[in-house]
Formats: C-alpha cells, structure tokens, sequence
C-alpha cells in the first residue's frame, strides 16, 4: 500500500466486516482498530458483538486496539475516539503494521476523513434545552446571527443537526478551538453491503444466537452492578430492550420481536450514513458481502496492490 497508509473495512451491523477484518489483517501484517462506539466498554461483550472470538486465526491472534478500554457506566464521544485513533494509528505506522480500521459507527469514521475538528466542542445541555423548542425554521433563523464562517457548511437536513450547529456556533462565539497536528490519513475504503433481506435474516439469527448465549444475563449483572437502567439506553437497542424485559415491561416474545425489528432499522440507518459520506466525497468500495470471505478478502488484496 504505498499511496495508503490506512484501511478502512466499513458496514452495517451483522454485515460480516470484522471477520474480514482479520482475514485481511493477517494477509498484510496488519492490526484492528475498532470503530464501535460501544466495544470500547468492558463486561458488555454479547450486547455490543465483540465476537472476539474471531480475532483467532491460522493458530494466532490478531492485536485489536480500542476495545474493552473503559468500564461500563463511563462514556465515550467521537472526539475522545479520534484521540485514541491517532495514538494507536501513530504506533502502528512506527512498527510498520497496517492499521486496518474496522467498525459500523460511521460518525466516528467520518469524523477521521473530514477531519471535523468541531468534534471537540463539549454539549450544552441547557441550551440543547431551549433549542428543543423550536422548529427548524426557528433553528435556521436564529443561525443567521453567528458569523458565516462558523456556519457556512451547516446540515439544514433535520433537527438534531441544527441544533448542534447553533450550539457549535454559540461556542466558538466565545472560544477558540485548539488547532491539533495529526498525521496525515491516506485511507483506502471498503463497505459491506448485503441485500435487505440478507441483512434482516443475518440479524435475526444473530439475535437469537445472542439470547441463547446469555446475552440477556449480562444485562442483569451489570444492573446489579449498579449500572441505571437509564445508562443502559444510552449504551444502545440490546441494553435498552432487555433492560424492559428485566422490569417487566415487555415479554420475552415482545423483546425477540421488537429488540429484531429495531436492529434492523438501526442497520438501514447505518447504511443512510454510509452513502451521506459518499455525497461528502468519501469514496467507499463497496463488495457484496454474501460472496465467500476468501474472494473477498482477495478483492481487497488485489486492491490494495493496484493503488
């Protein structure tokens, strides 16, 4: 990869991308560096899908970085993510491994590509507060009393985007934000994609393999741990659903139901954020991910040599 010094292997949830991963890192003498807003929490491995297991391969591990470094009930954001990339990145280069990137929460990829350095800015509760209030129209008006270079590459699209631009804007009306040298990134990026009905049947049947590993047991120690039900929402669908079930307020069979619709809409969001990075000029190689892991694996070899 002499024109690339990073690999990025991208896809919706149940799409097969760390298994490729490690296929791929052991074919070029590379390590993982996961991009998983939530295998970086210890004791949540069945909920998140770390399958560590698939980290074995050809008799060895393969390294992984930015899993089970923080313990549950703490929080993560993607600029706390960036900062770990980076100093695990620059290790990495310095042996001479391939970092090899590999993660379903696009925010945190895309944050490396554009390099958005508007990640650092802290939230503002009480005045995410008083912007729920208003409408989009409200949020588009009162936008136009920052300065334009503070808004100029605002996301008008939803809500939840102008209100973190106004909150960004309001910042820097203030503050100035710290200028980072990072290395420079030369990715090469592959996406997984499947056909829907692939990806619904994937996550069900991943799902009731979860359950019958105890995925449902983990929930409950980590309760009595003194983890808040509150704090298990926030840590994503498996911890909130089960965290209902355990109060009694859903049936096992409502829980199967609803915790396998919900995964799969959150896939198909995946996805929508995956081709809004493209429209931002990331371009993503995508491989159909039902083909046999060997010929893909060897797409991205060849790939990788053809750049």
């Amino acid at each position: 990869m002499p024109d690339h010094n990073l690999l990025i292997i991208l896809g919706a949830t149940a799409s097969g991308k760390t298994k490729l991963a490690v296929e791929v890192a052991n074919a070029l003498n590379g390590e993982i560096i996961s991009a998983d807003s939530r295998q970086v929490f210890r004791k949540m491995n069945i909920g998140t899908g770390k399958d560590l297991q698939e980290y074995h391969i050809s008799g060895k591990t393969i390294p992984y970085h930015l899993i089970d470094i923080l313990e549950p009930g703490e929080r993560y954001h993607v600029d706390a993510f960036k900062n770990d990339f980076y100093q695990v990145f620059e290790s990495l280069i310095k042996r001479n491994k391939l970092p090899v990137l590999c993660g379903g929460t696009g925010m945190y990829i895309h944050s490396l590509l554009q390099n958005q350095t508007y990640t650092a800015i802290p939230i503002d509760a009480d005045l995410r507060m008083e912007l729920d209030f208003l409408s989009k129209e409200e949020l588009i008006s009162r936008l136009q009393n920052y300065a334009d270079h503070h808004i100029r590459h605002v996301d008008v699209s939803s809500r939840k985007r102008l209100i973190r631009a106004v909150e960004v804007a309001e910042y820097l009306k203030y503050n100035r934000l710290e200028e980072i040298n990072r290395p420079g990134l030369k990715p090469l990026v592959f996406g997984l994609k499947n056909e829907l009905d692939i990806t619904r049947s994937k996550i069900l049947k991943r799902l009731d393999d979860r359950l019958k590993a105890g995925m449902i047991a983990e929930v409950e120690q980590l309760l009595k741990t003194g983890i808040s039900n509150e704090m298990l929402v926030f840590y994503g669908l498996e911890y909130k659903f089960i965290s209902y079930y355990l109060s009694g307020q859903l049936s096992f069979d409502d829980l199967r139901l609803k915790l396998g619709t919900a995964i799969c809409q959150y896939a198909k969001r995946q996805n929508t954020f995956f081709r809004k990075m493209e429209k931002d000029g990331v371009n993503i190689i995508w491989l159909n991910a039902s083909r046999p892991i060997d010929q893909l694996k060897q797409e991205i070899i060849e790939k990788v040599y053809a750049e």
